[in-house]
């Protein structure tokens, strides 16, 4: 019985790696990795670079087992704009999972929610309303370069002393939503202001990424330490996020009024009181949670890439500052008008977003049956868009791992943009907020610029280093460094 007992084991187990490794009909090829695992363990820490040599080796499309799921890898420019601009809802899914039901609190706000015509609805209003608040009165540019004056008086106030700004920058970013969403700005030690950094940075920082990340792959881990401590503590801050918007919404609704639409909030509660349907004010709060969550963090992440550019580029800072004087002098106020007469900071601006992306990797999934280079992919299937190995490759940009702005800059000296640069994504899911964005980047930079020659600290023994920390949602931060502002 023995002997016949380990040979049925034996045949199952057979059985069981033979299943293992079987493919879908017509998959694209790619590693299979271990049984239950898949090539979880190979990724290594900056699974964007395996993903890419992966490619290189199998082709344009992989099919990749991480955990127990079939993930479909799409690595260049050509492969992706076939798949999520000419197949735009059919790519456009977001991979299923538990941990993104609890998150979205079974499918609100925008960021973890699936691709339906809800979904469409809502981002149609996240991008008409910030379209209208652009403009007007109520202009976000003129509230932008409100908020890099008063960094800069901060700056004035360092006497040359070398400063680590990263926490500030973040203020700064989270301020402009402020102003664009709550109707008003706070001071940089408000403790609403404060309390919001706090749990932004925390949920899009490396470990909180760590435990998301585990439980998309596997998502019985996520009821098993330390992946579930981790979960938990996600949860906990997103509760702690949504429970201060709450009261935000609150005063709104108490100085409601129909003629006059100061914010986001505003113009939300104003489709509510309009009876309708997909309008309601649990997807108002996780839609603002995710508002922030997505348009804090990597603005200011993306400025502080631009300082520690300054500290190993010294030439481009000082290519950059000739350019600002030129058009606004060293006292000049700078508009968005003054964007097309510059060049060379659209190109460094630019070139920053494709050496150091916002996002290296998007989550997103099938909608429907659909085929991709003569592969078949069947509806439900996980997909990851490398955007890091876009913009790293060397099929469309000369030296990609070379820092160097004038790649966008062609002939006679006009910025150029080629459409295989994608730092906000394409397509369906584009980033709502790029042109928001944009003028923050563009405005801050020349203010700072302007005023100040950017440094090294000069108690730092090198400069500071060139990796990065990936987090929540794989953005890659910069690590902490201090830099000296001397006035001009």
């Amino acid at each position: 019985m023995i002997v016949e007992a380990l040979i049925i084991c034996f045949m199952l187990v057979l059985y069981g790696i033979k299943v293992w490794y079987r493919r879908p009909p017509n998959s694209p090829p790619g590693p299979r990795g271990l049984p239950i695992f898949g090539n979880a363990f190979f990724l290594g820490k900056e699974p964007q670079k395996t993903f890419r040599d992966w490619g290189k080796k199998y082709g344009k499309v992989l099919n990749v087992r991480l955990g127990g799921d079939d993930w479909i890898i799409l690595n260049d420019y050509a492969t992706l704009h076939q798949a999520i601009v000419k197949q735009l809802t059919t790519f456009s899914g977001i991979p299923i999972c538990p941990m993104f039901m609890e998150f979205s609190n079974r499918n609100n706000g925008l960021a973890f929610v699936d691709y339906t015509p809800s979904w469409q609805t809502h981002r149609r209003h996240i991008v008409a309303t910030l379209r209208r608040f652009e403009l007007g009165k109520r202009s976000m540019e003129t509230k932008i370069f409100y908020e890099a004056s008063q960094l800069n008086e901060f700056l004035r106030s360092t006497n040359g002393q070398a400063v680590d700004i990263g926490d500030l920058l973040h203020k700064m970013t989270t301020n402009i939503l402020c102003h664009g969403i709550f109707g008003k700005r706070y001071e940089y030690e408000h403790p609403t202001l404060c309390s919001l950094v706090e749990m932004i940075t925390k949920m899009v920082s490396a470990e909180f990424g760590e435990s998301m990340q585990t439980a998309l792959l596997f998502p019985w881990l996520r009821f098993i330490p330390p992946v579930s401590s981790g979960c938990d503590k996600i949860l906990h801050t997103r509760k702690r996020m949504i429970d201060a918007i709450e009261e935000v919404v609150v005063e709104h609704e108490k100085s409601y009024d129909e003629d006059d639409m100061r914010d986001f909030i505003d113009c939300y509660l104003k489709e509510m009181k309009a009876g309708k349907e997909l309008f309601t004010r649990k997807q108002l709060l996780y839609e603002v949670s995710d508002l922030f969550l997505g348009g804090t963090d990597t603005t200011s992440n993306t400025l502080k890439w631009c300082l520690h550019a300054f500290l190993h580029y010294p030439q481009a800072q000082s290519k950059l500052r000739k350019e600002i004087f030129d058009v606004l002098g060293p006292s000049g106020n700078v508009n968005m008008s003054h964007e097309p007469k510059m060049p060379y900071t659209q190109a460094f601006i630019n070139e920053i977003l494709r050496f150091h992306p916002l996002l290296g990797m998007i989550y997103r999934s099938t909608t429907e049956d659909t085929e991709l280079e003569d592969y078949s992919i069947p509806k439900g299937t996980p997909v990851i868009l490398n955007l890091w190995a876009v913009l790293m490759d060397p099929d469309y940009w000369h030296e990609p791992d070379k820092f160097n702005p004038d790649r966008f800059i062609d002939d006679k000296g006009n910025f150029f943009k080629p459409n295989y640069a994608v730092p906000f994504n394409m397509g369906g899911r584009q980033c709502p907020g790029e042109r928001l964005a944009r003028m923050e980047l563009f405005i801050y930079l020349v203010t700072m610029v302007q005023g100040f020659e950017i440094l090294p600290d000069p108690d730092a023994t090198e400069l500071p280093s060139t990796d990065w920390i990936i987090g929540g949602g794989l953005f890659f931060s910069p690590p902490s460094f201090k830099v000296v502002f001397k006035e001009i």
